[in-house]
């Protein structure tokens, strides 16, 4: 542990400053941020130190303890400096400090007491090691927030097609050669008004587990590049994704997955991808949390289907149009009928008991239907599946 080592972005001001409050205070100074993560910590040869604080610099956050959540509420809370009873019986004793800008809590200082119980000193080394620490987490902060802008404005650009390939890899700075996948987050309902929360929770997820990662949002989608992951990588921090904000927001949220390309000039491509996906999970409330294509292709393509048919209506069958008419108007059920034997490929006895009918009902139905309506449904497969087709894609709307 005799090294500071550069980790997230945090300079190595941060590290020099606990060196400086633990050369005062005896014992191993941690600074921590909002989440506890550890930010930077003392390094000094002979500071106290406990098994606890090892952990937390290791894993580079505190690890989780009951008790803790009302100590660092008491800590944010306080105006100065507060000691705090050890939580096990090897834990040595513990002073903790808030790092705020004004009213607006930034992190907090938590520092072992040395073989002497903190001193005016000490108290004084971790106020004044906490306003230094405001100064610097805030120009960190402005630094981040200015990078992490000017990333979003460039993928969103990429993805609207605004930007020639050359342009988005030099703004996104992506690595030679890239591997890019793309990441689609949305409401699982349409009508949910998690879009704005949704935006910041994802940003804070993100950032939080991937560095090099760009997030943009179009409309109600959050859309993530990852640069460097394989597919099986893609789909792991996906699916942590999902879960971490399904959590925080307390709503079901759905993920689309795109193919991996190595060519930014695919990312308009990759983006109509992740929308198809997603246009189909989040309208079913049964529908897979991540999804990639493969996996719901035959859905989007039927949602194709049914907006192609909204655009030319003249592509429709008039006899099945007239069918869904009359059953609108007299209340039958031949379209209902017809689908049902279609789905069950022509398997009147399997389709009677979707319909909860008779066979021959089901059978006088369908004989009804060519001579109503003019439908051949035992002429030719292609008129067969041409019916079926846009009576599928009938119940789906353009949505």
């Amino acid at each position: 542990m005799s090294e500071s080592p550069n980790v997230g972005g945090t300079s190595e001001e941060l590290y020099a400053l606990a060196d400086a409050m633990a050369a005062v205070i005896g014992g191993s100074v941690s600074i921590e941020d909002l989440d506890n993560r550890v930010l930077a910590y003392s390094s000094l040869p002979e500071q106290r130190i406990d098994e606890l604080r090892r952990r937390g610099i290791l894993d580079r956050r505190v690890p989780d303890q009951p008790e803790q959540v009302g100590q660092y509420r008491q800590v944010l809370a306080a105006e100065g400096v507060v000691r705090l009873p050890v939580l096990a019986p090897d834990e040595l004793p513990r002073v903790a400090v808030a790092i705020r800008a004004g009213e607006r809590p930034l992190g907090t200082i938590w520092a072992i007491e040395g073989e002497s119980p903190l001193g005016e000193t000490g108290k004084s080394a971790l106020l004044d090691g906490a306003r230094l620490a405001a100064t610097h987490l805030l120009r960190h902060r402005g630094a981040a927030e200015l990078d992490r802008q000017v990333r979003e404005n460039a993928l969103r650009s990429a993805l609207v097609g605004d930007d020639a390939a050359g342009e988005a890899r030099v703004r996104l700075g992506l690595p030679d050669p890239p591997q890019l996948t793309l990441l689609g987050l949305a409401p699982a309902r349409r009508e949910s008004p998690l879009e704005v929360p949704l935006s910041a929770a994802a940003a804070r997820h993100w950032a939080a587990v991937s560095a090099e990662a760009a997030t943009a949002t179009i409309n109600r989608t959050v859309y993530v590049l990852l640069f460097s992951d394989p597919p099986a990588t893609a789909r792991r921090l996906a699916e942590q994704a999902v879960a971490a904000l399904e959590s925080t927001l307390d709503a079901p949220v759905r993920c689309a997955l795109s193919r991996t390309t190595g060519e930014a000039a695919d990312l308009p491509a990759l983006r109509t991808e992740v929308d198809d996906i997603l246009r189909v999970t989040t309208a079913d409330p049964a529908g897979l949390p991540v999804a990639v294509l493969g996996q719901v292709h035959a859905s989007v393509l039927l949602t194709h289907l049914a907006d192609e048919l909204a655009r030319h209506p003249g592509l429709r069958h008039p006899g099945i149009e007239a069918m869904v008419e009359h059953d609108r108007t007299r209340r039958t059920q031949y379209a209902d009928s017809v689908t049902a034997w279609l789905d069950a490929a022509g398997n009147v006895g399997e389709a009677a008991r979707r319909l909860s009918v008779h066979p021959n009902t089901l059978k006088y139905r369908l004989r009804r239907v060519h001579d109503l309506f003019g439908v051949d449904l035992l002429g030719h497969p292609d008129d067969r599946l041409s019916c079926w087709l846009q009576l599928r894609c009938g119940s789906r709307g353009t949505g």
